[in-house]
C-alpha cells in the first residue's frame, strides 16, 4: 500500500484510509458488530492504516467499535477523531460546543472509546462561530504538549479560519470532504500551505 504524508505535519497514513461512521450510524442502523470488527482488521491486514471516526457518531459507539477492533494492533495505526458538538440527554446533537474544557472532556472520553493513551489526529468536526480558532488551537496545544493528542486538524473550515489558524499551530491537518464540493479542497490544501 502507498503511503501519504498529510500537509507538513509528518503524520504518515495509507493512500487509502477508511472512514467509519457508516459503520455506526449515518446510512442505516448500525452493522453488525463482529461483522465490522473482522472489516476494520482485514483493512488493516491489507495495508490501510488511517482509520477516520468521531464522538458523533453513533454518537459515541463508533469509537467504542473502532477502538475495540484496533486495540490489538494499535501500533499499526493511525486513528483520527472529532470534537466539537454537543449532545442532549438522548444523544442527540444539540449544538456546537469547541470550548476549551469541553475538547479536553472529548479528548479524555474518546481515550477511553478508542481503548488507546494517544489520538494520532484530532479534528474539529465543525468551526464553531462562538468560540474564536485561537481558543481551540490553545487547547489542542495543551493536549498535545501532555502527549494525549499528535496532531491536530480542521474539518471543513472557511480560508478565513485556516488563515487565522496557520500562524497558531503549523501542524494542522486540514479535511474538505463531507458536505462540502471537493473542488474547494484542492484550492484549500494549496492555500493553506
Amino acid at each position: 500500500m502507498q503511503k501519504r504524508k498529510l500537509g507538513k505535519s509528518g503524520l504518515e497514513v495509507s493512500a487509502i484510509g477508511l472512514g467509519c461512521m457508516g459503520m455506526s450510524s449515518g446510512y442505516g442502523p448500525p452493522k453488525d458488530k463482529d461483522e465490522m470488527i473482522s472489516l476494520l482488521r482485514a483493512a488493516v491486514e491489507r495495508g490501510v492504516t488511517f482509520f477516520d471516526t468521531a464522538e458523533a457518531y453513533g454518537p459515541f459507539t463508533n469509537e467504542e467499535l473502532v477502538g475495540e477492533a484496533l486495540a490489538p494492533m494499535r501500533e499499526r495505526v493511525v486513528i483520527a477523531t472529532k470534537f466539537g458538538f454537543k449532545f442532549g440527554p438522548k444523544g442527540e446533537q444539540i449544538g456546537l460546543d469547541s470550548r476549551p474544557e469541553h475538547i479536553k472532556e472529548v479528548a479524555e472520553a474518546s481515550l477511553k472509546r478508542l481503548r488507546t493513551d494517544v489520538i494520532d489526529l484530532f479534528y474539529q468536526h465543525r468551526v464553531d462561530p462562538g468560540v474564536p480558532i485561537e481558543d481551540v488551537a490553545g487547547a489542542v496545544k495543551e493536549l498535545i504538549r501532555e502527549g494525549k493528542v499528535k496532531h491536530f486538524g480542521l474539518s471543513e473550515p472557511g480560508m478565513q479560519t485556516i488563515q487565522s489558524n496557520r500562524s497558531l499551530q503549523s501542524r494542522t491537518n486540514i479535511h474538505c470532504g463531507g458536505e462540502n464540493p471537493k473542488r474547494k479542497c484542492y484550492r484549500r490544501s494549496k492555500n493553506s500551505e
